[in-house]
């Protein structure tokens, strides 16, 4: 529809009409079993409501929804498309590592392929837009919801922002949006805009204080490279930024994310995070709240009334002018225009694609893939890869579980994700196995799916359980101890004070050890943890996150050495909670510590290092790689020249296995007019090696890669000296220097 049809539309709808396409419906008024993320206080629709409104949340299945979209169209006055929406995070049915653990791979493009994938069966299901990716900076392991960003770095999630946008979208055309008309194509909605990752105490919706070059410097970044991308919508974050929550946030909205980085798609809130401005305590009442949201430019009210019950009021009042509800209601229109809604108001829903595209075989071997990719061993004194897997136990309550997708894989079986007993006799392993301990936590676990019951035992099944596994490691060779955190351990609302793992699981790891010391550990996880007991007690460690629908067959072929890991940390793994939030791009200080100085005034601890157990960008393999000193082409670059200085190394795989290297670049301003990181990531290229074989790796250093925002608040580099680190971890010392002048 041409964009004179689409304004003529808009000009024919009444003030109510209007007002419901910035309303979104929540799939519980369409189906029992829909799952709720946030208070359900604030639903109270109309059956108005639901006939004018513009999207639906949750709701899939290309039947189901192609129904729903016809009846609704049927009723509509305009017969105006529903979008439909849901929180796809890493993976519809076939299900990919949680993206912490994507991160981990170093390897965008792989996850662009499958955000590809995830797009196509989300598309058969009907879906129209995707609440993916979450690009949020996250440094506090506290903090649940690490486990759907790709870590601590602006750089490393700046790159997976974009890769994941074009993986959903598709590139950008001409006029500067992507093709969605095209099958598989849908919409991203990058979240949660701004800072979310910053919750004080990593503490879930909690407040988020930050200066302005912190911002802007390391958390604005990954959300600006998602709107450079063509993100078609954007959702709000549930947090405080200087001291205005998000969704009523103009400075934030208006003259950041339209004005300065000119996005003009949709902005839609998060959970009932328009009707939280009252509990914030800069609304009033509902009304005030949805005339601060339309102030401040929020597009579409999710899972409230806000907008339904007061915007029409706030019009014909005059504290909302009808030409700013007609802008929002613009944007929603051209989105629905842009999926080819208004042609094809069912775009790609295909109930026989379902059967057949939907956790098929090749979607299955890039889930294989990725999450081989992401596994990232921390240590390996020589336990690793097993050579008798007729003499290994696999021990421990993951072993048979099939449990091992990510806490937002609300759409996935259980029963299509492979195990790690189903992956051993995939494999051909004759290991025994035994369960060893039940999941129980240590605290109360419910919500997204999980039942307090579902975690509690009996003390004499828990005893049999771990004599049962004490036996069995007596008699075996290696033990292979699948330990961490369970999928509901992690994700939204499920911040955590502490930080190690279970304790029955902890008491399984040493009686293990008693009659075994050749213990693997592999991991499970959402976010780091603290490993100081579980490494120093295993004589290898292979952290392999939630892995998705292939868990049990990629970590065999880890394992046995089919594959090398070639993982790298995304977050750094603290030495303790202590530390937390610890990252390797800290400021320096006028006190900064370095291991070893005995002189007690500096900044550290009296009890602990300063340092992480396991830094970021760290990670081992089966192979070994030597990195040749840094070779710069010139080392001064004039300034304002538009040049670059090539920095190149030459890699070459010293070991006798086939394996992959991430090679980091990372930068350090000597002297700059505000405090710098310590370094920072500015290039990675990941290369795949064989025994003996050798590579030049080269990066172009240019002057954008410098900029700052300096004390007079410009953003721009400034002259000076920089060092320049090359290696294969943020702690490498290979480094050279150049100018900028």
């Amino acid at each position: 529809m041409q964009e004179s049809r689409l304004k003529e539309l808009l000009s024919d709808l009444t003030i109510e009409e209007k007002v419901g396409q910035l309303v979104q419906i929540p799939g519980s008024f369409f189906e029992e079993d829909f799952v709720i993320t946030g208070p359900a206080n604030a639903m109270n629709f109309t059956k108005e409501d639901l006939r004018l409104a513009g999207s639906v949340l949750s709701v899939v299945g290309a039947e189901k929804l192609t129904d729903i979209q016809k009846r609704f169209m049927d009723e509509h006055p305009h017969h105006i498309p529903l979008l439909f929406m849901a929180d796809i995070i890493n993976g519809y049915r076939t299900i990919f590592p949680v993206p912490l653990a994507q991160g981990a791979s170093f390897h965008p493009a792989l996850s662009k392929k499958a955000a590809e994938v995830a797009a196509l069966e989300s598309a058969y299901a009907g879906l129209h837009l995707l609440f993916s990716p979450m690009v949020d900076l996250s440094r506090d392991a506290r903090w649940g919801r690490v486990m759907e960003s790709t870590g601590e770095d602006p750089y490393l999630n700046s790159l997976f922002a974009a890769a994941i946008v074009e993986g959903y979208q598709g590139g950008k055309g001409a006029d500067g949006h992507p093709a969605l008309t095209e099958k598989g194509r849908l919409s991203a909605c990058v979240k949660h805009f701004a800072a979310y990752g910053g919750a004080i105490g990593g503490r879930d919706y909690n407040t988020v204080e930050l200066s302005e070059r912190t911002l802007r410097e390391e958390y604005l970044p990954s959300y600006q490279a998602a709107v450079e991308a063509g993100t078609e919508t954007v959702m709000t974050s549930f947090n405080v930024l200087n001291r205005i929550p998000a969704s009523g946030n103009r400075h934030l909205m208006r003259d950041i994310l339209r004005q300065e980085w000119g996005f003009d798609g949709v902005l839609i809130s998060d959970w009932a995070a328009i009707a939280e401005l009252v509990s914030h305590g800069i609304a009033e009442d509902q009304k005030e709240a949805a005339y601060l949201a339309m102030q401040a430019g929020v597009d579409i009210d999710m899972c409230t009334r806000c907008y339904a019950g007061n915007l029409k009021e706030l019009v014909e009042e005059g504290r909302i002018p009808e030409t700013r509800l007609d802008e929002a209601v613009l944007r929603v229109l051209r989105l629905k225009n842009r999926l080819g809604l208004f042609e094809d108001p069912f775009k790609d829903a295909d109930a026989s694609q379902e059967k057949t595209y939907i956790l098929c075989n090749e979607n299955r071997k890039l889930s294989r893939e990725a999450a081989a990719e992401s596994f990232v061993l921390l240590k390996n004194e020589g336990a690793l890869p097993l050579t008798d897997t007729d003499s290994t136990a696999f021990i421990g309550p993951f072993t048979d579980s099939a449990r091992i997708n990510g806490a937002w894989s609300i759409f996935a079986g259980e029963k299509d994700a492979v195990s790690i007993e189903a992956g051993i006799k995939n494999a051909g392993f004759s290991s025994k196995t035994a369960k060893g301990c039940l999941f129980s936590a240590d605290y109360p676990l419910q919500g997204m799916g999980g039942k307090n019951a579902d975690y509690l035992s009996d003390e004499k099944e828990e005893e049999a359980l771990l004599q049962e596994a004490v036996r069995l490691a007596g008699a075996c060779e290696t033990v292979v101890l699948t330990l961490g955190e369970l999928n509901i351990m992690t994700g939204e609302a499920a911040s955590r004070g502490m930080l190690d793992i279970p304790s029955k699981q902890q008491r399984l790891l040493r009686e293990i050890y008693k009659v075994n010391q050749n213990i693997v550990t592999v991991l499970f996880t959402g976010r780091p943890l603290d490993l100081r007991e579980v490494s120093a007690l295993s004589k290898a460690l292979l952290v392999v996150w939630q892995p998705g629908s292939e868990g049990g067959n990629a970590i065999c072929d880890v394992l046995s050495g089919k594959v090398s890991p070639s993982g790298k940390l995304p977050m750094s793994f603290p030495y303790c909670v202590g530390q937390v939030p610890v990252y390797y791009n800290e400021l320096s200080t006028g006190r900064r510590y370095r291991e070893g100085d005995p002189n007690k005034f500096l900044s550290k601890y009296i009890d602990i290092p300063n340092a992480p157990l396991y830094p970021f960008g760290f990670g081992l393999s089966y192979s070994a790689f030597a990195i040749s000193e840094i070779m710069l082409d010139r080392d001064i670059l004039p300034m304002g020249s538009g040049e670059s200085i090539h920095a190149s190394v030459t890699v070459k795989n010293t070991g006798e296995r086939e394996a992959a290297e991430v090679v980091q670049l990372y930068i350090r301003d000597e002297v700059a007019s505000t405090a710098r990181p310590v370094r920072a990531l500015k290039g990675i290229e990941k290369v795949f090696l064989k025994p003996g074989e050798e590579k030049k790796v080269s990066f172009a250093i240019s002057e954008d890669m410098l900029r700052l925002y300096g004390a007079d608040d410009e953003f721009r580099a400034e002259k000076g000296d920089f060092t320049i680190y090359i290696g294969n971890s943020s702690e490498t010392e290979n480094a050279a220097r150049f100018s900028l002048s």
